[in-house]
């Protein structure tokens, strides 16, 4: 046999054994969805028990503990505006055990802090489905001597630095919607950090801080309880729980209601895509049920249930639309 027969030959024989490899891994990928899930599945949480992303992935965790016949349980992983917990999806083994329940935290860490956090928003995870859009209230005690967005605006013009903003965390969605207020008024506040949106609301009842953006889940319980008054809301009308207060644009605002965080499933880089397409089917499925859409609804959450791809899309213009925002109101990492 000549040198170029051989060459040829070696060629062919690498061909099959490449052909054969790719083979094997596409029928583990099938053979994988078929079986999965046969273990309990972990959706992590970055924020604490109690918050908006927390209530939202029970609910969900709920129904698909019914509908993939396996237990989903929520796990609590807080800390550095959810850094901890994303950094451990991202590391955690691509095969549908463990996923992320996360918000816009993903792609602000990365635009805030792209030298100091280790995962890539789109290179490091497979989006699964995006659960729904949590619309924004301007939330304050009942005693602040203000009772509509225009009067906090004043209030903010007469004594600068001296009104105050809560947030569930630096580079969270309360921070860059107040700062996004900062820039639209012409005001300057002042921001203070907490670890997750409960622990913020309990200052702003108590007159620690003056307002906060609370996304619209759980807060008809404290305003009708006399804890808070709302100034404005962040949905295209008025929202039936709020018939008398205003929406942001009603106030000559409207692009604060551009504000309102998504929360949604994503998993490691590298999970097979037949996984991926059975957790967002169980996904959708749990929120198409009339029982789960009623649940959300009363906590005032706007449901989404999108494909991976259509989840993913997403994604990227949300990365581009808050890069705007912070390089205009010059946000900078703490």
């Amino acid at each position: 046999m000549g040198v170029r027969a051989m060459l040829t030959d070696k060629r062919v024989k690498n061909l099959g054994a490449l052909a054969a490899l790719c083979a094997g891994v596409l029928a583990w990928g099938t053979a994988a969805a078929q079986q999965f899930p046969v273990k309990p599945v972990r959706i992590v949480v970055g924020f604490p028990a109690g918050g908006p992303t927390d209530v939202i992935a029970r609910v969900v965790a709920q129904d698909m503990t019914a509908s993939l016949g396996q237990s989903v349980i929520v796990e609590n992983r807080t800390g550095a505006n959810a850094i901890i917990a994303t950094d451990y999806v991202a590391r955690a083994a691509p095969d549908g055990y463990t996923t992320l329940f996360s918000s816009l935290s993903l792609l602000v860490n990365a635009i805030l802090s792209p030298d100091k956090i280790k995962y890539d928003p789109f290179k490091d995870y497979a989006p699964v489905s995006n659960a729904a859009l949590l619309p924004m209230l301007i939330v304050t005690r009942p005693s602040t001597p203000v009772n509509s967005l225009g009067e906090l605006v004043a209030l903010a013009k007469r004594r600068p630095g001296e009104v105050t903003y809560a947030s569930p965390g630096h580079g969270g969605s309360g921070h860059l919607a107040g700062a996004t207020l900062e820039t639209l008024a012409g005001v300057r506040m002042t921001h203070v950090s907490f670890r997750g949106n409960a622990p913020a609301l309990v200052d702003v009842m108590s007159g620690q801080v003056t307002f906060m953006f609370y996304p619209m889940i759980g807060i008809a319980d404290h305003v009708a309880a006399g804890k808070l008054k709302v100034l404005a809301v962040g949905t295209p009308k008025r929202h039936p729980d709020y018939p008398s207060v205003p929406t942001m644009a009603e106030a000559g605002m409207p692009a604060l209601a551009d504000t309102a965080p998504w929360v949604g499933l994503i998993a490691p880089a590298g999970t097979p895509a037949p996984v991926i397409n059975r957790l967002s089917e169980d996904m959708r499925k749990s929120l198409a049920r009339p029982e789960t859409r009623e649940r959300l609804r009363v906590l005032g959450a706007v449901i989404v249930g999108d494909t991976p791809a259509e989840f993913g899309a997403l994604l990227k213009k949300d990365y581009e639309r808050w890069a705007r925002v912070i390089k205009a109101a010059g946000v900078k990492v703490e």
